[in-house]
């Protein structure tokens, strides 16, 4: 199944689940493919065929279980559990993801931060202690972590990235302003802001 899933429909599942949960908090119980619709700017009827590639999940005239569908597309995304990752680079960005507050109840749990810095390895980011950048194969091999955050300048992303993959990572997430070079069976993001800002000021 998770080749035959068109990425563009996996990549709107968490903006669902996103609502979903926002729903559940503010006390309800039932919702409809035009409501959730009309609260994301999405068609109904995209949102009845994404969900129709997984199964069947409402009835028409009844709407969805608001819960039901939340715990179905958590196991779709694999985060009925939660995923221990690593950050790289304890900089200003680096140390802004270990202290987010937002990862454990979505299901992601930051275990350790590195850096190859000798004046901050050992000191303290939040709740987290700096740790040697030398050590990260070892630590990510010792307790089989998958998922990796690279927050550290562009020319050194790649040297992070084949650490990463050598450790046993498979999911990477990239803040550097740099394309990266992995083995195929290494999916990879980016987050680049700046590219975003010039996406939206060529509209402006």
């Amino acid at each position: 199944m998770n080749g035959s899933i068109p990425n563009i429909v996996i990549g709107r599942l968490p903006i669902y689940l996103r609502e979903l949960q926002r729903m559940a908090e503010e006390g309800r119980h039932i919702t409809s493919s035009l409501e959730l619709g009309e609260r994301l700017g999405i068609s109904a009827a995209q949102i009845r065929k994404d969900l129709s590639q997984f199964g069947e999940f409402g009835k028409q005239g009844t709407g969805y279980s608001i819960e039901f569908l939340m715990d179905n597309i958590c196991k779709i995304l694999k985060v009925d559990r939660v995923w221990d990752m690593v950050v790289v680079g304890a900089g200003d960005i680096g140390s802004a993801i270990a202290r987010y507050q937002g990862f454990t109840n979505r299901g992601f749990r930051v275990g350790y931060i590195f850096d190859i810095d000798p004046k901050i390895i050992g000191t303290k980011v939040g709740e987290f202690i700096i740790q040697d950048f030398n050590s990260l194969v070892e630590i990510l091999r010792k307790n089989h972590i998958k998922i990796g955050m690279i927050a550290v300048p562009g020319w050194a992303a790649q040297e992070v990235a084949d650490r990463l993959v050598e450790g046993g990572v498979s999911a990477i997430l990239n803040y550097a302003p740099i394309n990266l070079n992995v083995p195929s069976n290494v999916r990879l993001q980016y987050i680049d802001p700046v590219i975003h800002l010039q996406r939206m000021t060529y509209y402006l």
